[in-house]
């Protein structure tokens, strides 16, 4: 049986507005944590709407370049390419090129998953990483402060694909996933791991994903043929940041109190 979660989705007019909120949440959730706990463990995903995103935040005309404590964090990938790092379709090339290469993050502190490698070896590698970087202990699981999903047109999300085995996976913190409607691999976390971290926030919009995301979290729970529905954080809680136009068919949230503040709404996912 799923877990029950409550959803709160964000409505923003705009997808550069949506960007900006999770720039925001970034920022926010790096500053507050680390005065907390003094470290802070964020994954992030590739995909449009974060590319937008880092942009946001290794912008000058932002106050997060500045403001965010970037050598307090540890980042992390969701999932990544069979490519190697200067491949056009490698996630950390992109956020090389639009975030790691204008702001002070250590790199030392960014945790690569080396997609030019063979995928299981490139997935055990990762895995050895996050056990060395979180200090896990025989089975524990690393548990991020924030994490960032994209969903795709087929309701896929990380790189777990529909109907492909790393769907299966309950042991492992990250695997090699074979992909066949794309005649590929792909390198992810699984699905425990993504649903033990404490903020979990998918970035999506555009019209085009509208009808889907409606039946990704009102529909009936398939996580074979839609995978996102498989995140149910330990939390208790999951975000949506999405635009006015993928939000079509959502149940209408309550309006934005003022200009600069998003529509909310809630859905009890049972």
């Amino acid at each position: 049986m799923p877990r029950p979660v409550t959803l709160t989705y964000k409505v923003y007019p705009t997808s550069i507005a949506t960007a900006e909120a999770g720039a925001l949440l970034f920022s926010e959730t790096a500053s507050q944590v680390s005065q907390a706990r003094g470290r802070v463990r964020i994954a992030i995903s590739g995909g449009s709407t974060p590319k937008t995103m880092f942009k946001i935040l290794a912008d000058p005309k932002y106050p997060y370049l500045t403001e965010t404590p970037w050598d307090k964090i540890d980042l992390f990938f969701v999932d990544e390419r069979t490519v190697p790092p200067t491949d056009s379709d490698s996630n950390y090339r992109m956020t090389r090129e639009n975030l790691l290469d204008f702001v002070p993050l250590p790199p030392a502190q960014v945790h690569r998953i080396e997609g030019e490698l063979d995928p299981e070896v490139a997935a055990s590698k990762y895995e050895s990483d996050l056990r060395n970087s979180f200090k896990l202990e025989g089975a524990e699981t690393p548990t991020f402060d924030l994490l960032f999903l994209g969903m795709g047109d087929d309701g896929h999300t990380a790189s777990l694909f529909p109907h492909t085995e790393g769907l299966n996976e309950i042991s492992r913190l990250a695997i090699a996933n074979h992909v066949p409607q794309k005649d590929t691999w792909r390198v992810t976390l699984t699905w425990p791991v993504i649903n033990q971290s404490r903020d979990v926030a998918f970035l999506i919009e555009g019209s085009a994903k509208a009808k889907l995301l409606n039946e990704v979290f009102t529909g009936p729970y398939q996580p074979e043929t839609y995978p996102s529905q498989i995140i149910r954080p330990a939390s208790g809680k999951l975000t949506l940041l999405i635009d006015k136009a993928v939000a079509e068919y959502l149940p209408a949230p309550l309006p934005a109190s003022d200009e600069k503040s998003p529509a909310i709404g809630t859905l009890e996912l049972k």
